[in-house]
């Protein structure tokens, strides 16, 4: 038996939301970048899922334009990367039809006939990807177009994807005889309290529908056939199905959240939550985030999907996580090994796809608002050109049938940790405890270190929070033996004299922020483990008005940024060394920063004084940690600026946190920097931007996720001294 096949695609979405068409490939950069097949065909992959939608290509004047598509089926062919080739995804059509258009099926059976007549040496095709979830967001939720809300909307929907696949299929065929429909559904499934029995078996049994029909399973004693005939589908309409499309390969998506959970108890959930189907009350909620039990994930949908349909090969087609880096790698080398032990016990699995290679845009909203929030993939998109990720260093190695040896794979994943609870747990919980090779956290008493240590718990990453007492970094023995003792796979350099104006009088901070830091990341170099240290904006002079890049040099106005400066110079020389500079940043765990001071202040109805000619691009700490242990795990070295996206003076900023908290603005008081007695001084301008791109979140944004995040932080106990470790 051939081996599993690692498959490839981008995130394909093109949906409708009113008059407009939310397009991941245009926000993701695939549609204008032909050099992204290579990139994919450099994973390995055999097959890609290629995106050949009906609303890109038919013009307003009913024309198809098929410049692009050209272009880029030539060159899978000259990549030996076979298409699958997608007509509609999540998408109702152009803007003359929609998915309760009458004539929809013969409309997207002409679209494919004249695909398949442009390229017909394809053999892959999936006219309609997901049939039942397109359905449920356009005719049940009305989350898409055409916004309809009800049973007959979904079943019309649904009904003329299927026929208009079947269709589709057919007119392909009379052109390519040996053409394969590869027919895709995320396959999920609802668990519930007793009480809700009847509507989870209304659930379970629905979402099997597209794939009935095509393998003509929906026969008289179909249980969802008087449902389908009751809702506006027609006798004529079932029997055209009845004859099973005989060269089908099934697609399984599945994802975290495509198990849900069905409670009656509206009490244990916040209000927004509440919902129900007119006949009880109740809440519709991720089953990972309430059931005691692990969620089945994509074994247990396998193996239903097998037993179902024994006569039909099986891919999985989507395998993505939205989540930190470590998570989706988890994820996907989960489901590779789920794939595998499959395969061993008889299940005709074929391959399992890396999906949204470039990332994906705005499903936190389910993509009905595009406000560019961004989760990435094997690439990460926003730099001048995409940038690889740890991912498609680990899908490269399991295409290629290498062990995958990131220690960040050696935890469990949230869905499998007792902190994936978000409600009270129905039944015994289990959980599986973190473990592996700890990352070493210098700087136990800072609000730096102490946030790594707070999020890397939080990402099941173990760690251990290192106090000065514990490891002088300036003893190069003492680091090597702490190094071999530990084991660690990474240092974090969180530690640093942060007093800017006592700097200027106090020889410790040479030490702290030079000679410790040299010493640190020499010794980590010689013993071969990556390192991150930090860096600082305060080693500009500020004499520029636009924001600082990598390259810029450096003139510093002060001792501490002249001790940045010269551990910057040093580390960028070591190979494994990551230097990140930022900005003076505000944290949710932090009373003594910026925004918190001068926000008590107000609130007891007194002034707050801030600078108005010193212009910063204030960062928001855990959008830093998140970021460095993102590119930590990338295994990036060199310079990095990583700030929140934004310019603002010290004034404006806190007048926007003064607006934002609902305090008088009046209070905010704007002064000159010469006004405050500062011994250092410091450059009038400092914004940090960067030539990697921007992949922080805009300053507004974190600001309110500050005053949200703050008062349930505040006062959270400190981070233990160590996590994961000796598990």
């Amino acid at each position: 038996m051939a081996g599993l096949e690692l498959w490839a695609a981008p995130e394909a979405t093109v949906n409708r939301v009113g008059d407009r068409y939310l397009d991941q490939l245009q926000c993701s950069g695939f549609a204008e970048r032909l050099d992204d097949l290579d990139r994919l065909a450099s994973l390995g992959a055999r097959r890609i899922r290629f995106p050949l939608l009906w609303e890109r290509t038919e013009q307003p004047d009913g024309t198809s334009d098929f410049t692009w598509a050209d272009a880029r089926m030539a060159r899978l062919r000259e990549l030996k990367l076979e298409p699958i080739v997608g007509l509609l995804h999540h998408g109702s059509g152009p803007m003359h039809t929609s998915l309760l258009d009458p004539d929809f099926p013969a409309k997207l059976e002409a679209y494919a006939r004249a695909v398949a007549e442009r390229y017909p040496w394809a053999t892959d095709w999936t006219p309609v990807n997901e049939p039942v979830t397109t359905a449920r967001f356009s005719g049940l939720y009305g989350l898409w177009y055409p916004h309809r809300a009800d049973g007959h909307g979904f079943v019309r929907a649904l009904m003329n994807e299927v026929l208009g696949t079947a269709a589709a299929m057919r007119a392909i065929r009379t052109v390519q005889p040996r053409a394969r429909l590869v027919q895709t559904e995320d396959i999920g499934f609802i668990h519930s309290t007793p009480e809700l029995q009847y509507q989870a078996r209304h659930d379970n049994a629905r979402r099997w529908l597209a794939l009935d029909l095509l393998a003509g399973r929906v026969d008289e004693r179909h249980p969802m056939r008087g449902y389908l005939l009751a809702h506006g589908a027609t006798e004529a309409e079932l029997a055209a199905l009845r004859e099973p499309d005989a060269d089908m390969l099934i697609g399984i998506n599945c994802y975290v959240t495509s198990e849900r959970f069905l409670d009656h108890r509206l009490e244990r959930y916040p209000a927004h939550l509440h919902g129900g189907n007119g006949r009880d009350r109740y809440v519709d909620t991720e089953a990972v985030r309430v059931l005691g039990a692990h969620v089945g994930g994509f074994e247990a949908r396998l193996r239903e999907v097998a037993a179902r349909y024994p006569q039909y090969p099986l891919a999985i087609t989507e395998v993505h996580i939205g989540c930190t880096r470590e998570e989706q790698m988890r994820w996907l080398v989960q489901t590779w090994n789920t794939a595998q032990q499959l395969r061993e016990q008889g299940v005709r699995l074929q391959a399992l796809t890396l999906w949204a290679a470039f990332g994906t845009f705005d499903w936190d909203s389910l993509v009905t608002q595009p406000r560019g929030r961004y989760e990435s993939g094997a690439w990460d998109v926003r730099g001048p050109v995409p940038r690889e990720t740890a991912l498609a260093a680990l899908a490269r190695d399991l295409g290629a049938g290498r062990a995958p040896a990131h220690p960040v794979l050696q935890g469990p994943g949230w869905w499998q940790r007792e902190e994936r609870h978000a409600y009270p747990p129905h039944g015994e919980v289990q959980a599986r405890r973190c473990g592996g090779r700890p990352l070493l956290i210098v700087g136990a008493r800072g609000t730096l270190g102490q946030a790594f240590a707070r999020l890397c718990r939080q990402r099941g990453l173990p760690y251990r929070l290192l106090r000065r007492d514990e490891l002088d970094i300036t003893r190069s023995a003492d680091v090597r033996a702490l190094l071999e003792a530990s084991n660690a796979w990474a240092v974090i350099n969180a530690a640093g004299y942060v007093r800017v104006d006592d700097a200027e009088s106090d020889p410790r901070q040479w030490h702290d922020n030079a000679l410790g830091p040299i010493t640190l990341a020499r010794a980590c170099a010689r013993a071969g483990v990556p390192l991150l240290s930090f860096s600082s904006d305060l080693v500009f002079d500020g004499r520029q008005q636009h924001p600082y890049r990598e390259s810029d040099p450096v003139n510093p106005l002060n001792a501490y940024g002249l001790a940045k400066a010269r551990a910057e110079q040093a580390l960028t020389r070591l190979p494994q060394a990551l230097v990140v500079r930022t900005s003076a940043f505000f944290g949710p765990w932090d009373r003594y920063n910026f925004l918190h001071v001068g926000l008590e202040r107000l609130a007891r109805g007194e002034p707050w004084t801030a600078p108005h000619d010193q212009v910063v691009s204030p960062t928001y700490v855990p959008d830093l940690v998140h970021a460095c242990l993102d590119l930590l795990i990338d295994g990036q070295s060199g310079l990095w600026h990583v700030a929140n996206r934004g310019a603002v003076s010290w004034y404006d900023f806190a007048c926007s946190a003064a607006e934002a908290a609902g305090h008088p603005r009046h209070l905010v008081q704007g002064v000159g920097s010469d006004t405050l007695g500062l011994r250092a001084a410091r450059p009038p301008y400092s914004v940090l931007g960067s030539e990697h791109g921007e992949f922080t979140a805009a300053l507004d944004d974190a600001l309110q996720r500050f005053l949200a995040d703050a008062p349930r932080l505040l006062n959270e106990a400190p981070p233990a001294a160590a996590f994961g470790i000796g598990r």
